[in-house]
């Protein structure tokens, strides 16, 4: 009786340590199917798939014809540039996107994530549940890191296609007035492809600490953007250039020198680096909310 009566007792044990191990690649592949099945991610997918097509007619349109009213010069000196030079579209593409639209969309994911999840309950339950709260955390970030560099893969792959159809050229003309070969120019968009995705997930950190401690996503993704603003506005004073290298949004404008031959390396790894430790301070804040959230 007393044996039964104890391995009564270490039953609730067992359930929660068997709970505790479910296979980490089944949550993760869980996550990912969530996430990007959600309408929204998809219309954000399709859009960010359309923008460098839409780039890519409009800077074509602008070389053969004259584009009147203000900045029309301006219009035209870039799509000359372009002309011919389809490798140089998705890096145009990607700079462009970095100034708001990625950071928006990892911010949105961020929210989603975990305020989302609190609004609808549904993390409540999950914090309930026999999970480490780390592991929580580890799956909701792989989730939102994946779908971030998905979204820049996209943008980087259709700038491809589409400069190289529509706007011509077999090489990319660097800013340094060279010409690369198709293969070099490639592995110079994979690099930048690399570099935005890793500025877009400090972003998302960042977004997914401030998700941790709300139940509205409209507030983090509001934080995520206004922050950014003020980031970039402070970055162009002057006077404040000894706050400037704290800046996440200093560096950005450094990877454009994917596009210049020889390839400076000074400010890519500026901006990794800067990037890597608003990723770890962005975790590491949401793991000490996520510790001691109770829902």
């Amino acid at each position: 009786m007393t044996a039964v009566v104890e391995t009564v007792a270490s039953m609730p044990a067992v359930l929660t340590e068997q709970r505790t191990k479910a296979p980490i690649g089944r949550l993760l592949r869980a996550e990912l199917r969530f996430m990007i099945r959600r309408p929204r991610t998809l219309i954000a997918l399709g859009v960010l798939a359309l923008t460098p097509i839409i780039a890519a007619v409009a800077m074509s349109v602008a070389s053969s014809s004259d584009v009147g009213g203000p900045g029309g010069a301006a219009i035209q000196g870039v799509a000359a540039l372009v002309t011919q030079n389809g490798m140089i579209l998705p890096i145009f593409v990607l700079m462009l996107a970095l100034a708001m639209l990625l950071p928006m969309l990892g911010s949105m994911w961020s929210a989603d994530a975990l305020a989302g999840e609190a609004s609808t309950g549904g993390l409540r339950s999950l914090l309930l549940a026999p999970v480490g709260r780390a592991r929580l955390l580890a799956v909701k970030a792989f989730g939102v890191a994946v779908l971030s560099l998905l979204a820049v893969t996209i943008l980087a792959v259709v700038g491809v296609v589409a400069g190289l159809l529509i706007l011509g050229g077999d090489g990319m003309l660097t800013m340094s007035g060279n010409t690369l070969p198709f293969w070099p120019s490639l592995g110079r968009v994979a690099l930048l492809t690399v570099m935005v995705a890793v500025q877009v997930w400090a972003v998302a950190a960042v977004a997914l600490a401030i998700s941790a401690c709300t139940e509205h996503p409209l507030v983090v993704l509001a934080s995520t953007l206004g922050g950014i603003i003020v980031f970039t506005i402070l970055g162009n004073i002057a006077s404040l250039d000894w706050l400037h290298p704290f800046l996440l949004t200093t560096a950005w404008e450094s990877l454009g020198d994917v596009a210049r031959d020889p390839m400076p390396t000074d400010g890519l790894g500026t901006a990794v680096l800067r990037a890597a430790c608003y990723i770890v301070i962005g975790y590491s804040l949401a793991l000490a909310r996520m510790s001691t959230k109770d829902g």
